[in-house]
């Protein structure tokens, strides 16, 4: 393969020749161009599935966030706040209102925070903030997943 360099039309500027490792950057490349959709159907697909556990009846945090908010019937409240992850999960996978849906998304798991105010001996070992319990690991994650719709929202603002 000659090393002659190439100048492609549109830019005018000298690049040496692809080979394979050049393709294969290429495909890395396209892959992380498009990290910002992956991450916004991975959002949407966590969601659904959390939010079809709470509909049903079967999710694992079922006490847990009744106990977080006494003050609202159970029996009605965990089920609303499943379909309400359902819908949005729904939306980001399928790429509907992405900004509004990840903006509201993101203030949802800003709630899941309260767990550490109302239920300390819950979320804590020992009284000790520093010291988390698997409930505290559980609700500490959330950050990432508000991150996470921040970035779908500010991504999807960019892109349009």
């Amino acid at each position: 393969m000659s090393q002659e360099l190439i100048r492609p039309p549109e830019t005018g500027r000298a690049v040496p020749p692809r080979g394979r490792l050049d393709g294969v950057l290429l495909a890395v490349d396209g892959v992380l161009d498009r990290g910002a959709v992956l991450l916004r159907i991975a959002l949407g697909v966590v969601f659904v599935w959390f939010g079809v556990l709470k509909v049903a009846g079967t999710s694992p945090v079922h006490e847990l966030i009744a106990d977080t908010v006494p003050f609202l019937p159970a029996s009605w409240f965990v089920p609303v706040v499943g379909v309400f992850e359902v819908l949005a999960g729904m939306a980001l996978v399928v790429g509907v209102r992405v900004r509004l849906v990840a903006a509201v998304t993101a203030l949802h798991l800003l709630g899941t925070f309260l767990v550490l105010l109302v239920q300390p001996g819950v979320a804590f070992r020992d009284g000790n903030p520093l010291l988390l319990s698997v409930t505290g690991e559980f609700v500490v994650k959330n950050l990432v997943l508000f991150a996470a719709a921040l970035v779908v929202a500010g991504h999807h603002r960019i892109r349009r």
